[in-house]
């Protein structure tokens, strides 16, 4: 890896996430072209002081690194087929920091390989107050000794620490599966057992009293509990949109996640829409739970 004033970095993905990443780089002291379809978004990082351009081509063809951080695992995989394979260039590394498909993950990692270039995959977990503070949690996958000479890119983004390689192509959102299963496994558990409350026809803040407020697991259902009863329970996430590409990744290896199966088949049978925390459509499991009761 060159230098950090000689390593030009592409940042292709400017939302909620993607634009705190690129100001942290840019800050850092990183050559840095950030690109984003929408023009508002280039804009803004442009005031800081960095370079931006619409144009994807030119970022991949002038970047040593180029980095994503795109809303879904489609929309990254068909950039990636768009603009990186085509563009490629030897030496070159990718960077995937969103959540995506593990098995598509490790073809791409393939077929770049045979232009000479290198992808990583590296999710992030951390919100936009991570992206914000630089202290992420980032999960590494891909060739070992092209993560260690980006890591001190990667160190700009997360907490040193929780900057953790995983293994080879695809460990890195493997893990990531862990943790948003965690997550979202462990939410939708304390919305099924308020429902159960709250259906039956007890008060929710009787419930909350009783069983919240305090530390462990009790901590966690009482911040459930507490979205539900400001009414928030409908924008509670279980990381729906992703569930597809854990259980994908299951079955392709042949095991089974029943907990997650059983989840995204209550929520895919449901037609009430909503955003979920990174602005993308999503279904409600909360609303699923409690739509035949006047507990809503």
């Amino acid at each position: 890896m060159k230098s950090k004033r000689n390593t030009k970095i592409g940042f292709i993905g400017l939302g909620n996430m993607g634009s705190r990443m690129a100001k942290n780089l840019y800050d850092a002291g990183y050559p840095l072209i950030g690109n984003d379809i929408d023009e508002s978004k280039c804009t803004a990082l442009a005031e800081i002081g960095a370079k931006t351009t619409s144009d994807t081509t030119q970022v991949v063809k002038e970047c040593d690194v180029v980095m994503t951080s795109l809303r879904s695992s489609d929309v990254f995989f068909n950039v990636a087929e768009t603009y990186f394979l085509p563009n490629a260039e030897d030496a070159q590394i990718f960077i995937d920091l969103g959540t995506s498909e593990v098995g598509k993950t490790q073809e791409l990692a393939t077929d770049l390989s045979k232009k000479g270039s290198i992808l990583i995959d590296a999710p992030v977990s951390g919100g936009p107050h991570g992206s914000e503070t630089g202290t992420l949690r980032i999960f590494v996958g891909g060739d070992a000794q092209a993560v260690e000479k980006c890591r001190p890119i990667l160190e700009v983004l997360g907490e040193p620490k929780f900057v953790v390689y995983c293994g080879p192509s695809g460990s890195g959102q493997i893990v990531k599966g862990v943790n948003q299963l965690a997550m979202g496994l462990g939410a939708a558990a304390y919305m099924e057992a308020m429902a159960f409350g709250v259906c039956a026809g007890v008060d929710p803040i009787a419930i909350r009293k009783a069983i919240g407020m305090g530390d462990s697991w009790r901590g966690e259902f009482d911040r459930i509990a507490k979205r539900i009863i400001d009414g928030a329970g409908k924008r509670l996430v279980v990381k729906y949109p992703e569930l597809p590409y854990f259980l994908a990744e299951a079955e392709a290896s042949g095991f089974e996640i029943p907990l997650t199966k059983a989840l995204y088949e209550f929520c895919k049978k449901g037609s009430y829409e909503m955003l979920d925390n990174m602005n993308r459509q999503s279904r409600s499991f909360w609303h699923e739970l409690t739509k035949d009761s006047d507990t809503e």
